[in-house]
């Protein structure tokens, strides 16, 4: 048994109907999704990387920037 995740646009009524069809055979079955809510480290680690990013981003591109004023 497997997993797969559908990603598609709901207010697209051919994708609904195409996903009606699928889970017709009856070889699929639609199963709830359970949203895991992250821990406050996963949280603060995020932030931490993004900011890490950012400033890494902003160093190479003032250089860059810099080259062509």
């Amino acid at each position: 048994m497997c997993t797969i995740t559908l990603e598609f646009n709901q207010n697209n009524p051919l994708a609904r109907r195409k996903l009606a069809a699928l889970l017709a055979t009856g070889l699929f079955v639609q199963k709830e999704m359970t949203v895991i809510e992250p821990t406050p480290e996963e949280v603060e680690a995020h932030r931490e990387m993004r900011e890490a990013l950012l400033n890494h981003s902003r160093q190479t591109m003032s250089k860059i920037i810099a080259r062509y004023l």
